[in-house]
């Protein structure tokens, strides 16, 4: 379990692009289960869309990037500083089953599938209750800044 306090030690995200609030479960070098609640309050829905707000799809995959992150970092035992970047490598198989909305709290669940050259690949599921929203295998990396 990792609260707010300590996501905010390993993520360099801020608002508006911190998109994970909370770990409920850690397996390292496995898997991850965040979450992140979705509120009326987010900067993207006033324009996605005024009619019906909806969590934009580039936005669950961060999500479940940052959760990707998160895990990384707990596999390798490093807390990264301001000289480490974590980034996507690539997202494959993509897909989006329901949309996300005001009031929901998206689950996101993270398999590490495997780690080869410092390129990470996992599996990722964004989840609303029982329901699928958003799943991928995301590929990341970090470097060190110069």
């Amino acid at each position: 379990m990792m609260d707010i306090h300590e996501i905010l030690k390993q993520l360099p995200h801020r608002y508006p692009i911190l998109l994970v609030d909370r770990v409920l479960s850690i397996e390292t070098g496995k898997s991850i289960k965040a979450l992140k609640n979705v509120t009326i309050n987010e900067p993207f829905f006033p324009g996605h869309f005024p009619h019906r707000p909806v969590m934009p799809g580039v936005l669950m995959l961060e999500a479940m990037a940052q959760t990707a992150a998160l895990l990384s970092f707990a596999t390798m035992g490093v807390t990264p500083d301001e000289k480490t970047v974590y980034y996507f490598a690539g997202i494959d198989a993509a897909r989006f089953k329901r949309p996300v909305e005001p009031g929901d709290q998206l689950v996101m669940d993270v398999e590490l599938l495997r780690s080869k050259a410092g390129i990470y690949k996992f599996k990722g599921t964004a989840s609303v209750g029982n329901d699928i929203a958003c799943e991928a295998e995301l590929m990341c990396t970090m470097r060190r800044l110069p």
